[in-house]
């Protein structure tokens, strides 16, 4: 028993770092962050389509929003990003194009979904969709879509925090280019001993991510929430994870009274969607879109139709040329 048990000790001493984070296809670089993004959206898209045809929704809605949605929220995500890490683009020694650089990381949430929301806010209002509705249905999706980017951050080797000795710390290795330059980014790790092992905070962030999507999914559930309240709970859930998870990573950042500034627009944002929580209660049962469908939309336009009233019907049969030759 105890030969199994150091066994077991032995395997879970840390978690190895991936060698690179990108793989060549002759001269197309397949980047592990990019193809985690990717694979995050479709999940979001799949799934908020399947939960919105469920509440009631028309099949297809989902994609046509996701055309403005995603293209926003990436465009948001990166300036928030490159206005709150400002110092890795500008100043003595850096080169600002390298903020157009999104496929070698560094995206921010908070940019995204704000920026996200407006696009979406866009495509809702041009398919006449309630938008509270509609961020009820992407919700578990969009969280699921941000812990699978965070599998990104492990291919990178970045977020993370600091020395432990925890068994499942993770293993930092040196990474050089061919031409033996170090890049944490672009380079191959040749040497797999370890040079730090760490919190591997994107795991911990990965990992409550998951937890908060069977939140929503169960409370959605059990008490029919509506109104936006899916999402708001999906927000609160997140930055209450994202507080204490950023008081542990170790990258670089911009601090505000020595406190890294995710800290506080996590704690911001964690008030304000806890309010709305509250607050959306009053406006009663979960939206049926079905029927507001139904009674906004005439049923010619449903089905595809021309749609003609009861007097242009008897207008129709009275004029000359709805006369039939006998």
């Amino acid at each position: 028993m105890v030969d199994v048990l150091n066994g077991l000790n032995a395997v879970l001493a840390t978690i190895p770092s991936p060698d690179r984070g990108v793989w060549f296809l002759g001269p197309l670089p397949l980047r592990a962050y990019a193809l985690c993004i990717i694979a995050g959206i479709i999940v979001a898209i799949w799934w908020g389509e399947r939960r919105w045809v469920e509440r009631g929704g028309i099949k297809g809605d989902v994609t046509d929003i996701a055309v403005w949605a995603v293209p926003f929220g990436l465009v948001g995500g990166r300036l928030y990003h490159v206005i709150t890490d400002n110092q890795k683009y500008f100043g003595p020694g850096k080169n600002p194009l390298t903020a157009l650089e999104i496929w070698n990381g560094g995206l921010g949430i908070w940019g995204a979904i704000a920026l996200g929301a407006v696009g979406a806010w866009i495509g809702c209002r041009r398919k006449g969709i309630p938008l509270p509705a509609m961020a009820d249905a992407l919700a578990p999706g969009i969280v699921v879509a941000q812990a699978i980017g965070r599998l990104g951050n492990y291919f990178n080797q970045e977020l993370y925090g600091g020395d432990t000795t925890l068994p499942w710390g993770l293993e930092i290795y040196r990474r050089v280019t061919p031409e033996g330059r170090e890049d944490a980014l672009a380079g191959v790790a040749i040497d797999h001993t370890p040079i730090q092992v760490v919190h591997p905070t994107f795991l911990y962030e990965l990992l409550w991510n998951l937890g908060v999507a069977l939140l929503i999914v169960w409370a959605d559930r059990k008490f029919r929430l509506g109104h936006g309240r899916v999402f708001a709970l999906y927000v609160a859930g997140y930055t209450a994870g994202r507080f204490w998870i950023e008081l542990m990573r170790t990258d670089e950042a911009t601090l505000i009274l020595g406190t890294r500034v995710n800290v506080f627009v996590s704690a911001l944002v964690f008030l304000g969607a806890v309010a709305y929580f509250i607050i959306a209660r009053s406006r009663g049962e979960r939206e049926d879109i079905a029927a507001s469908r139904a009674t906004d939309t005439p049923v010619g336009e449903a089905t595809g139709e021309p749609v003609v009233d009861a007097g242009d019907a008897k207008d129709q049969k009275d004029s000359p040329e709805s006369v039939k030759p006998e």
